[in-house]
């Protein structure tokens, strides 16, 4: 391990004037390669250990200044800059150390001086420059020994940045290694699906070391680093929010957003808090922007996409060792567009029925042939609750939840045309009729009172009867019961899949018909009626259903009941 160790006189020149007293690196090797592994050493710090990663902050043309040595010749050297969420411009050069370097330091403050004034003076030789954004390297297999400073600065905003630098690259190998092609291919495309998939890194083909790979999803762009990523996952409009510990950053990199260091940042190195900033501000939520981790996976299919919209993917290969990561070739794909749908045209005063895929949704048309001052849709849902939406000529008219029987009456407009628009439960299809027309005494649908449960007297049941009761309206209507002999482990999950409302007497046995009669009360809260259902077999359970039928034929089912007659008597 050769960066950094330089002796105690030349560290002190290089690190800031107002900075804190540190214990620096020494000639001990143990020592030093103690303080390597305590991160926190380095905080606030111009120096660069070796070997280590660490993260800092620029201001916006405010150039920052960072230094290590090499103390042999024919050294191998590695620095890598990661910019994050701005372009760079950074430079590495090289200067020869100054005699007085190479002792141990008299002490005497005008030696001190004239090293420092000779340091500053001269730029060095260039080795490498780069400006952009992405990550760049400098290798080389044959370092001169001398002093190594790297210049950043950042022209654009504030931005944050990491920077890596080893004298052991052939043995470190931090960062995982792409395969021979690191692209990412897109084996399946749908209209909310996108499927995945990439190579695995030799770094766990080959050398199994714990590698996991991340996909991040935006609509925006391409990022060439998981700091970027994490850069605009947690950024506001004037400052990056502070990482928190043990994740993407350690915990001394609080230090390196511009502002100075917790005191008690030697105390309690492992609790670091993050700088109080004048203004409290929270992160943004970034719904465009989704990071998912998928373990040591080389193939994922991500879901829930809106159709005909471009995303943007890519993938990091990430080192749970190191945390350290490395980004493959990012893409881009454009879901498949929603199918266009026809649109049903639906007739003055005739029941459509309508069905409708799980998340699916359709669309009718109704089109006045005469001028009409009011226009009235009754929707009868089947199963679970569908969304409606009404458009009259492009203006939204109507939007709601429909659930059992519903109605509404819009105002009218001579020529209009009205354009419906349903929507499906996210539970799974969705069946329903509707009507529309002009003419508001036609209605198809028998009116339901707000409950429609079939209520049972425990008291009144005997080996072979029960007796029930159900809400009526103050409308006279037709009402015919049924019953059907179940399994005693006949439960309600096998009841709620049968609650199909739509499905009149027609569809039942002759056999399981009980009685019908016509029931209505003007005054609604004595609209109530009751009926004893005979000829039952003790002990046994039954399926009870009520239907209610309109003057136009339609029938609506109440809730279906589950009884069971007394075994004993």
């Amino acid at each position: 391990m050769l960066l950094l160790r330089c002796p105690l006189p030349l560290l002190l020149l290089l690190l800031p004037l107002d900075s804190r007293p540190q214990k620096l690196p020494t000639r001990d090797e143990e020592l030093f390669q103690m303080q390597i592994r305590d991160k926190a050493f380095f905080h606030d710090s111009s120096v660069i250990p070796d070997g280590a990663e660490i993260s800092s902050y620029l201001f916006r043309d405010t150039p920052k200044r960072y230094f290590f040595v090499v103390e042999e010749d024919n050294t191998p050297l590695a620095v890598t800059v990661t910019p994050c969420d701005a372009p760079l411009e950074w430079k590495l050069s090289v200067q020869e150390l100054p005699e007085e370097a190479s002792g141990e330091g008299s002490g005497d403050p005008e030696p001190l001086e004239q090293q420092k004034q000779q340091i500053t003076s001269e730029e060095g030789t260039e080795l490498f420059s780069y400006k952009g954004n992405d990550v760049e390297y400098f290798v080389s297999s044959s370092s001169p020994s001398g002093l190594y400073q790297l210049d950043l600065l950042s022209t654009e905003k504030d931005t944050h940045f990491k920077v890596y630098a080893t004298t052991t690259p052939e043995s470190d190998q931090p960062y995982p290694e792409l395969p021979y092609d690191p692209r990412i291919d897109v084996t399946s495309l749908g209209r909310t699906t996108v499927t995945l998939a990439w190579k695995p890194s030799p770094t766990a083909s080959l050398l199994r070391q714990p590698i996991q790979y991340c996909i991040v999803i935006n609509k925006e762009h391409n990022f060439k680093s998981l700091c970027a990523v994490e850069a605009k996952l947690s950024s506001d409009d004037a400052f990056m929010m502070a990482p928190k510990p043990g994740l993407d950053f350690s915990p001394f990199d609080f230090a390196h957003f511009g502002f100075p260091a917790d005191n008690n940042s030697g105390k309690e190195r492992g609790f670091l808090k993050s700088p109080k900033f004048g203004r409290q501000t929270s992160p943004k939520p970034r719904v465009d922007l989704h990071r998912v981790c998928v373990g040591n996976k080389n193939i994922f299919t991500v879901s829930d996409l809106k159709p005909d919209t471009q995303y943007y993917f890519d993938m990091f290969a990430v080192n749970t060792n190191t945390n350290m990561s490395t980004a493959y070739v990012g893409t881009f794909a454009r879901t498949k567009e929603e199918a266009k749908q026809k649109t049903v045209e639906l007739k003055d005063g005739k029941v459509t029925d309508v069905f409708i895929k799980r998340k699916g949704a359709k669309f009718l048309r109704f089109a006045p042939v005469s001028s009409h001052q009011k226009v009235t849709f009754s929707v009868h849902s089947c199963l679970d609750a569908v969304q409606i939406q009404v458009r009259r000529d492009g203006k939204l008219l109507l939007s709601q939840s429909v659930e059992g029987v519903r109605q509404f009456q819009l105002r009218g407009k001579a020529k209009a045309k009205y354009l419906v628009r349903l929507k499906g439960s996210k539970k799974g299809a969705s069946m329903l009729k509707i009507l529309a027309t002009t003419r508001p005494n036609k209605q198809s649908f028998p009116p339901l009172p707000e409950d429609t449960r079939i209520k049972a007297f425990d008291k009144l049941r005997t080996c072979s009867s029960v007796t029930v009761a159900w809400l009526g309206t103050q409308e006279r209507n037709k009402f015919c019961i049924y019953k059907r002999e179940v399994d005693d482990n006949y439960n309600e999950e096998q009841k709620k899949r049968e609650q199909n409302q739509c499905l009149g007497p027609d569809t039942r046995k002759k056999s399981e018909k009980v009685l019908c009669k016509y029931f209505h009360s003007q005054n609604i809260q004595k609209a109530v009626t009751t009926e004893t259902i005979r000829g039952l077999q003790p002990g046994k359970s039954y399926l009870l259903d009520v239907y209610v039928i309109g003057h136009g034929g339609h029938s609506v089912k109440y809730q279906s009941k589950l009884v069971k007659t007394r075994k004993f008597c």
